[in-house]
């Protein structure tokens, strides 16, 4: 993998990064594929708005249908039709988060299936093992996302298991990659401290990953916590490798992480919004359930070359929500993946240009006129 920093504008960056399915072009959103696919698009879709890699995770696939189910089958690309690169994460925060009954120990975490309560243990060299085997072209170290809030001493022996757990994973990486050209990634955890922030990003360097993942945060912290974070990690951060801000996140906080230095970012949320009725626009979100639309002949935003975007009145959408139609979910997803792709790539073309700032308050300033007239 090789990343290329192309442009800076501020602190904002414009990069590439090649990789042996092909290039990324940063600031990047990936969509989320959980379970080798993004909700309610077929893969082509994904691809024709503008994603250039998507994301799949590791718990879900390892528990259903298994990693070396999927490798028999080819790997991910060919399991899904998706002929682009993939990131996988390392399956550690599904774990915390869904399983049953987990227990953490040095060695890893032992959990029971969210799906049929059968016995797992995922340790940092069985989860690169799993990633290798799905065929993942960037592939994450197994951590601790420490949960929020958190004491500063609990912060700490998180911080310190995880960077264990990392040199774990880069020994493990060093084994299975085999010289294929694929990445790791370590992942900065600290919780909200400055101090521990600096050392696990210190310890990550000391080790040597091909790219650095800002975990830990969209948790429960907040918007500005985040923000703030972000503005003591980042710097300390190397210039010359690709900056991934995991789980993140609303269009404000993908607009305000770019402008701080990240390169990539992942997130459910234009999906998970769109299967409940939410579409996010150059004007702000749009509750297509509100009765307003009822009547609205009106597209969600005329200006978009998507055809979700251009071609159903709001109206439509509107009524198939209420029914419970599966279009309307896909209308929908399919709506906000382009915007999403579209304010990448508008960014991308900002710093290109020299006029991220201006392309920032042009983007609040729009974002706040509200949906009701044309922009």
């Amino acid at each position: 993998m090789k990343f290329t920093l192309l442009n800076n504008d501020g602190t904002a960056r414009r990069g590439e990064i090649e990789t042996p399915r092909g290039t990324i072009r940063t600031p990047a959103f990936m969509p989320v594929g959980t379970a080798a696919t993004v909700k309610a698009m077929y893969p082509d879709q994904v691809r024709e708005l503008g994603a250039d890699i998507v994301l799949g995770n590791t718990y879900h696939l390892m528990l259903r249908p298994g990693a070396e189910e999927v490798a028999a089958l080819g790997g991910l690309q060919d399991f899904m039709q998706w002929d682009g690169p993939i990131l996988t994460d390392s399956g550690g925060f599904q774990v915390m988060s869904l399983s049953k009954l987990a227990k953490m120990s040095e060695d890893g975490v032992q959990f029971q299936s969210h799906l049929d309560g059968s016995e797992h243990m995922l340790t940092p060299e069985r989860s690169i093992e799993i990633q290798t085997l799905l065929g993942a072209n960037i592939r994450m170290v197994l951590d601790e996302c420490t949960p929020f809030p958190a004491t500063h001493e609990q912060a700490k022996a998180s911080m310190q298991l995880s960077m264990r757990w990392a040199h774990r994973s880069k020994k493990a990486f060093g084994e299975y990659d085999a010289g294929q050209g694929d990445a790791l990634f370590g992942i900065v955890q600290g919780g909200v401290y400055e101090d521990l922030r600096h050392k696990s990003a210190n310890a990550l360097q000391d080790i040597g990953f091909d790219g650095y993942a800002v975990g830990g945060l969209a948790v429960g912290e907040g918007h500005d916590t985040m923000l703030q974070v972000l503005d003591f990690t980042a710097p300390v951060l190397p210039q010359d490798k690709p900056r991934y801000l995991m789980g993140v996140g609303t269009p404000e906080d993908l607009v305000e992480a770019v402008a701080r230095g990240v390169d990539m970012f992942d997130c459910v949320m234009p999906t998970r919004a769109g299967r409940h009725g939410t579409a996010y626009t150059w004007r702000g979100k749009v509750n297509i359930r509100n009765a307003r639309h009822a009547d609205d002949p009106r597209p969600l935003d005329e200006g978009m070359a998507c055809q979700a975007s251009s071609r159903y009145s709001r109206a439509y959408l509107h009524h198939l929500n209420r029914c419970g139609e599966y279009l309307g979910a896909m209308l929908l997803s399919w709506h906000n993946l382009a915007f999403y792709q579209e304010l990448m790539a508008a960014m991308r073309a900002a710093i290109d240009a020299g006029k991220f700032e201006d392309f920032r308050a042009t983007f609040y300033e729009k974002q706040k006129s509200g949906d009701l007239e044309p922009l």
